[in-house]
């Protein structure tokens, strides 16, 4: 079973590096990028399944790949906010009006900024979107070459403790923000594949959630961009590690966020999730 790892996917990340990981499925860790490659991975038989945020098989649907969800995380409403500069005019939502915001575009910082303008009567065209790529962020906000920054662990919790930003709003006052774990219909795992995998991402779950400074430890000795093992261990207690399966409430949640990106023109064409798609790719 060849399972996808990006950096942004501590689930995966930690499987990789708990002992004993997917062990009855023959594992084989396939690294890249981000989480937004992981439809097109999938489709090149590159992985046979991957985790991310809500949004990512949302755009492989719209590109008609025909997305088959395994397993969904709890709610991580602790994992995303918008920060704005301290001394920032920007005390409200609404005041984003016309900024420039830094966000991975497609990710589910899109559907939170989204989200929290539509709160406000507003739009996704009512802001400037400023893709971060691999720019520094924290930087550029920092240094006022964009109004405000969507983020995420473990680079969250680092900007909390920073008296030079402030916290706009948090994902949980907007979106559920679970990881999503998922494959293409084509890829053709069985039933009994599918239900494998679920099993295996609780139970690794459970394990973390019950030695999170285990689980801290790894990553920390894991990761190549400086976080801390006290830092990663505020990020995995902030979070409830368990998975479970795919079920009416989740589909309707991915709806509502497929119908709410297709409002504000992110989308070109609607979605029906869980149902076969226009082929677009």
């Amino acid at each position: 079973m060849r399972i996808g790892v990006h950096p942004n996917n501590l689930h995966l990340r930690l499987a990789q590096l708990w002992p004993g990981a997917f062990a009855e499925l023959d594992p084989i860790f396939v690294p890249y990028g981000e989480g937004r490659d992981t439809g097109a991975l999938i489709h090149r038989g590159d992985i046979d399944f991957g985790g991310t945020g809500s949004t990512p098989p949302l755009e492989a649907d719209a590109r008609g790949l025909g997305v088959e969800y395994i397993a969904a995380s709890a709610p991580r409403p602790a994992n995303g906010a918008i920060f704005v500069r301290a001394e920032s005019d920007i005390s409200a939502v609404a005041d984003l009006v016309g900024r420039r915001i830094s966000l991975i575009d497609g990710s589910f910082h899109t559907y939170l900024l989204a989200r929290s303008l539509e709160g406000q009567g507003l739009s996704l065209c009512d802001v400037e979107r400023v893709e971060s790529g691999t720019r520094d962020s924290l930087t550029e906000l920092l240094e006022g070459r964009v109004d405000a920054w969507v983020a995420m662990s473990p680079r969250l919790e680092k900007a909390i403790e920073l008296s030079d930003l402030r916290l706009l709003l948090s994902c949980g006052a907007a979106i559920p923000n679970r990881s999503l774990f998922w494959t293409l219909q084509r890829t053709g795992l069985s039933a009994g594949e599918l239900a494998a995998i679920a099993a295996e991402l609780n139970r690794i779950g459970q394990e973390v959630g019950a030695d999170p400074k285990a689980a801290a430890r790894l990553l920390a000795a894991d990761d190549r961009t400086g976080t801390d093992v006290d830092i990663w261990e505020r990020v995995v207690r902030s979070r409830d590690f368990t998975v479970g399966p795919i079920d009416a409430a989740v589909l309707a949640e991915q709806q509502e966020e497929a119908d709410t990106l297709h409002r504000h023109g992110h989308f070109l064409h609607s979605i029906a999730v869980g149902k076969p798609q226009k082929t677009a790719y």
